[in-house]
């Protein structure tokens, strides 16, 4: 690309950064998937961001599709390449966008996987046998309460949690949007157990909820591997991910109440096309019980 297209970019990411507050995660994001476009401009002797055709955004897609790359991930990389060319244009550095009618292609969308109420019980009723575990049970009783992602219950304070009123404040939920979550009975027990024992040795200015042993907030990758430990310490065989606590509180949640709207505003999604994947859960859900219990759904032994 020439050093104008180049510094174009750099203009964006910077407005993504100052102006849009976009987390560091998503400006990463955007980076690696316009960087693809980048090495499909350089490949076709493209040098300025405006020579860029539909038709060649088109056949890029394409290309990226036949390597393999999912629809999700493609429908992301548009989106990042729709947001920077809005930006040139905005800036009046181009006349068109050529990502604005491109699609990425259809792909049968997977039901995200769930536990039954008897598998969670299994998993939080386990029992305790030291401060850490105490600590672990607060944060898993509390993916499965409230339907936190795993980057909201990391990045959780001290302060964002309302004990008396069973309630906490996710202030860092996905699109920089913040929600009010309830909290379960049994997560405010399990939280107030862990602070119990928080308390003995953190410093006074650390602000996180949830602290490793040297006192420190928990990193991501700590909690999901605190998880594995859980699972396997338990003798619990299935492979549970943080994520899969937050699939089975919308999926149970949707089940007894039949409330989308509401299981949508507990879940943060801005869009409700995104938790409407749990009524296609519920529906299997029942499908399953039909074939199993309908005298004449069942087949015919051989």
């Amino acid at each position: 690309m020439h050093i104008d297209a180049e510094q174009m970019l750099a203009d964006f990411f910077d407005q993504l950064t100052v102006e849009k507050r976009a987390s560091e995660h998503t400006v990463k994001s955007y980076q690696r998937d316009i960087k693809h476009l980048t090495n499909y401009c350089s490949d076709k002797f493209i040098h300025y961001w405006t020579g860029l055709t539909q038709s060649d955004l088109r056949a890029h897609i394409a290309s990226r599709h036949r390597l393999g790359i999912s629809s999700t991930s493609l429908q992301r990389e548009l989106s990042a390449i729709r947001s920077f060319y809005n930006f040139l244009l905005k800036k009046r550095l181009a006349d068109t966008n050529p990502a604005q009618h491109v699609k990425a292609p259809k792909q049968a969308r997977k039901l995200p996987k769930t536990l039954d109420v008897d598998q969670i019980n299994g998993l939080l009723e386990a029992g305790t046998n030291s401060a850490l575990e105490i600590r672990d049970l607060a944060m898993f009783e509390l993916f499965y309460s409230s339907g936190l992602r795993l980057s909201e219950l990391a990045a959780l304070n001290l302060t964002d949690v309302d004990l008396p009123d069973n309630s906490l404040i996710v202030r860092t939920g996905k699109g920089g949007k913040s929600r009010l979550l309830p909290i379960g009975s049994k997560a405010a027990t399990a939280i107030n157990n862990w602070l119990q024992q928080r308390l003995k040795n953190v410093a006074a200015s650390e602000s996180a909820l949830f602290v490793s042993n040297r006192g420190t907030r928990l990193s991501q990758r700590s909690i999901e591997l605190r998880l594995e430990q859980w699972c396997k310490k338990k003798g619990i065989a299935e492979h549970i991910h943080p994520h899969m606590l937050r699939h089975s509180f919308a999926s149970h949640l949707l089940e007894s109440s039949q409330d989308l709207r509401a299981v949508q505003e507990l879940l943060g999604h801005s869009n409700i096309s995104t938790t409407q994947i749990y009524t296609h859960l519920d529906f299997q859900h029942l499908a399953d019980v039909y074939d199993k219990a309908h005298p004449r759904a069942k087949k015919k032994s051989e």
